[in-house]
Order: structure tokens, then sequence, then C-alpha cells
């Protein structure tokens, strides 16, 4: 049996910043449906991912800024960090760990995430 993670709901308190601070970081916008005047539903996908991230009204009850350490890889971190620069993203300086090369940020919420190089810049 396969099971695959393909949607993690991340809390926010404004639909619309957090849609264009997602959009702006690069992640493509696959869903926004006003379900009622209870539940407005946006689905937002980073390039090439197999999972997306929800938000929106009515979706979760976690606490607005509460989602600790959510993590995207990619394959080049000073790329990451050039590209997120100049998009605006305010971005950590790059972290080299025994384990990979990591860049963190937030939404406007508080919301952090890491982006990982998986082989660390250091490695020869």
């Amino acid at each position: 049996m396969d099971i695959k993670l393909e949607l993690i709901g991340v809390p926010v308190s404004d639909v619309d910043r957090a849609k264009a601070f997602y959009e702006r970081v690069g992640f493509h916008a696959d869903h926004d449906v006003p379900v009622s005047d209870a539940i407005r539903f946006v689905q937002m996908t980073p390039p090439g991912s197999a999972c997306s991230i929800a938000f929106g009204k009515g979706i979760t009850e976690m606490a607005p800024g509460s989602l600790d350490n959510m993590q995207v890889v990619v394959t080049d971190i000073e790329e990451a960090h050039a590209d997120l620069t100049a998009r605006g993203i305010e971005v950590s300086p790059i972290d080299d760990q025994p384990w990979g090369s990591f860049v963190y940020f937030a939404d406007p919420d508080g919301n952090r995430w890491a982006v990982q190089q998986t082989t660390p810049r250091t490695a020869s």
C-alpha cells in the first residue's frame, strides 16, 4: 500500500496576503475556491513538488504562524538563496551543516520554512 503525503494545511490570518506571498516565493496557485461564507480553500504547489499547501478560511484550527519547520529541498542552495532574495523574500544567510546546507524564511504570519540542499556546499 502506498501512502502519499500530498497536502499540508498552513494556518494564516489573511488569505489574500498569504496567497500573494507564496506566489512571490514561486508557488503555483492551483485552486482558490470560496466554498461558502465560512470556507475558502486555496491550494498552492511549489515548482516540481508532489505535495501542496492549503490555507484559507475555515481550513484549520491551528493558530496562524504556528507551523515551525516546513521543509523543501533544492539542488542548489546558492541559486535558491539568490532567487528568493531577488523575489523580495527575507531569507537567512546560508547555514552549512554536516547533513545539508539551508536557508530559512517565514511567511507573513510567522510560519517558518527551511530550504535544504541535501549535500552540504562544503562537501567535496
